[in-house]
């Protein structure tokens, strides 16, 4: 005779919209549950959530070996003992961090079920954010990268390129650069939609942009960089990772060539665009210093109400400064 346990599937939502459940099944354990938010997040298509709670739950793993725990069995203790865990394996405070914003965000939808009573676990670790050194770099620099000769350095070249089309469209993220398709492209006008908040962007073309397009065939590509490649076997999401990897590992080689102090990214080319900028006070009603994760919500709200062509004319000043 089957088992009741053999029959049971655990079926959780995170929008409380269902959760039919085996009256043994184990929906009093971390490992199951955590696992079904991840599912429900991959349907909902918050991919890159789903990715952030697996990397999360892959080290609280590794910190327990392996073996689960119940939902009410997590305690202040459990988390001050995972994040002495964390320190000794060299991981940084904000990483730390991280880990443990996804674990809480995990436990408090648990309490919302009724799963296990609020113990209030995370009360005594540390779940903000430590401001990081700046990552900007200035015009100077910019225009040392943009100069370098890379003729016989193709991976080099290609990474330098993206670095430099990420600065001249504003700090352009990698993701929205990957993803962007020759028909957003019209006359002298680009536009696209952030794939982080869903916002419209145009930006003016400009020569130094269409520079780095003419150099690269994407002839039979309906993308307008050579980023992710249809007769390539990745599917698009692993393509774009597996080349932001390849482009960051160029990049910091550059910035080794170059003797600067901070790893070279594409990320730098935010910071970079952002303070230089700032630099040649061009208005903070257009700009905002941090283009990171603290500072995109005020980016956004700064963005939202901003004439595109103030910005675009703040743009061609930074890029005429080359």
């Amino acid at each position: 005779m089957a088992t009741t346990r053999n029959r049971f599937k655990p079926s959780f939502r995170i929008d409380g919209k269902s959760s039919k459940i085996g009256s043994d099944a184990p929906k009093h354990y971390l490992y199951p549950f955590m696992e079904s938010i991840i599912s429900n997040l991959k349907e909902l298509g918050k991919i890159r959530t789903s990715e952030t709670y697996t990397s999360t739950l892959r080290s609280f793993k590794r910190f327990r070996n392996n073996r689960d725990l119940p939902l009410n069995k997590i305690d202040s203790d459990v988390m001050i003992a995972y994040e002495a865990y964390l320190r000794n394996c060299g991981i940084s405070p904000n990483s730390s961090s991280f880990y443990m914003r996804n674990l809480r965000a995990v436990y408090n939808r648990a309490v919302e079920k009724r799963f296990t009573p609020q113990r209030h676990p995370f009360r005594r670790v540390y779940t903000g954010i430590e401001k990081t050194l700046k990552r900007a770099i200035p015009i100077e620099v910019v225009r040392e990268i943009r100069n370098l000769d890379l003729s016989m350095k193709p991976a080099r070249d290609f990474a330098r390129d993206m670095f430099l089309f990420s600065f001249y469209t504003r700090g352009m993220s990698f993701v929205d650069m990957a993803y962007l398709q020759k028909k957003d492209l019209r006359g002298n006008i680009l536009s696209y939609r952030r794939r982080k908040t869903g916002q419209q962007l145009f930006i003016r073309w400009e020569q130094c942009m269409q520079d780095i397009l003419d150099k690269y065939d994407t002839t039979h590509s309906p993308y307008l960089l050579p980023i992710i490649q249809l007769d390539r076997p990745m599917d698009e999401r692993k393509q774009y990772v597996y080349t932001s990897h390849k482009i960051n590992r160029n990049l910091k080689l550059l910035g080794c060539q170059l003797g600067l102090s901070i790893p070279l990214t594409m990320y730098v080319s935010r910071h970079a665009w952002a303070s230089i900028a700032h630099s040649k006070n061009i208005p903070l009603s257009l700009i905002s210093e941090g283009m990171g994760h603290d500072s995109e919500t005020t980016t956004r709200i700064y963005l939202a109400s901003l004439d595109s062509a103030a910005i675009d004319n703040a743009n061609r000043i930074i890029i005429s400064s080359l």
